[in-house]
């Protein structure tokens, strides 16, 4: 992370041919020095954007697991909104404090 001038908890943005996000990095020795791993249940980030929609031949399962990507610091977060017009997680948060 910090070769490509990366800090946790600053906003990076992912890219590879089919799109982009942007979303706050995160630092886990777990993975390998390479690899980037990406949540893939939250609608914001929606990260299956980016992978190969190419199926598996026989089970047709798309293959969601890998693709080349291009990382750099920075980025505009999108605006937060909510799946199917439900409330917005961020909203509980400030009505907690």
């Amino acid at each position: 992370m910090q070769r490509l001038g990366i800090q946790p908890g600053r906003p990076i943005t992912i890219a590879s041919r089919r799109g982009e996000v942007v979303l706050y990095a995160r630092a886990d020795d777990s993975s390998p020095v390479g690899a980037v791993f990406v949540p893939f249940c939250y609608y914001e980030a929606a990260i299956n954007r980016l992978t190969n929609a190419a199926l598996d031949p026989f089970g047709k399962i798309p293959e969601f697991k890998y693709c080349a990507i291009k990382i750099s610091p920075g980025g505009v977060m999108a605006r937060q909104g909510s799946y199917g017009g439900g409330q917005i997680l961020a909203g509980y948060a400030k009505a907690a404090k």
